[in-house]
């Protein structure tokens, strides 16, 4: 129980209420559209993850090494290598990697993550990488037969920069992952209309969408205050 109540310190009812909510709709969703139970469990997990990582607990990789595990699954059962290969060779390894940096930067009383922003210098550095790796992505992933080459490609990079900019507790991240998320939630979507049941996995990026716009601004006023 003083675990639990730790990892609710700090929540609002309405951020509460909220994720009930779209578990219910996603649970809903699964009965009636017989969807892929993998898709459900990655779903939930997913968004757990990203609602605490945006909380700043570090409890938030125990979600999200299990919700990454599922995901393999659903991008090498639809073809898409670079967003299968980006979570097991990257995700996974930076999640472990993110649980023993987290723990070095947590505020005494909170035990939420100290947040932190680059400097221009390196988000121009940023910029041109993201550009870059992109382009460079979504060529190779095209070679190699992959069924979104361009969307994966882009999706794939610059999940490697927001994966990074997470262990280093950066407000830059959510921006990386507005678009990351949007680009993930058309290509889900194009995958669904073609005959695959996946509808939880539209849903999952859909709400990644909205959550990483909410935490970009709880962020933004909490190092404004600091």
């Amino acid at each position: 129980m003083k675990i639990i109540q730790k990892e609710l310190q700090g929540w609002k009812i309405y951020e509460v209420i909220g994720l009930l909510a779209v578990f219910t709709f996603i649970f809903i969703n699964a009965i009636f559209t017989k969807d892929n139970p993998i898709a459900v469990c990655s779903a939930v997990c997913g968004i757990l993850y990203t609602t605490i990582a945006g909380k700043g607990k570090i409890s938030c990789y125990f979600f999200g090494l299990m919700g990454s595990w599922c995901y393999i699954w659903l991008s090498f059962s639809n073809a898409l290598w670079g967003n299968m290969l980006l979570y097991l060779c990257y995700y996974i390894p930076m999640q472990v990697l993110g649980i023993f940096r987290w723990r070095k930067h947590l505020e005494s009383k909170s035990k939420e993550i100290i947040k932190t922003h680059l400097s221009m210098p390196e988000r121009a550095k940023l910029f041109v990488i993201g550009i870059l790796g992109c382009i460079t992505t979504s060529f190779i992933l095209a070679y190699f037969n992959d069924k979104s080459p361009v969307i994966d490609g882009i999706t794939t990079f610059l999940s490697i920069l927001g994966m990074y900019l997470t262990v280093r507790r950066c407000i830059e991240q959510w921006v990386i992952w507005m678009v990351v998320n949007g680009l993930s939630f058309i290509m889900w979507t194009n995958i669904v209309i073609k005959g695959e049941h996946a509808y939880s996995t539209v849903i999952m990026w859909g709400t990644y969408f909205v959550l990483a716009v909410y935490f970009y601004f709880t962020w933004h006023k909490e190092l404004n205050k600091s």
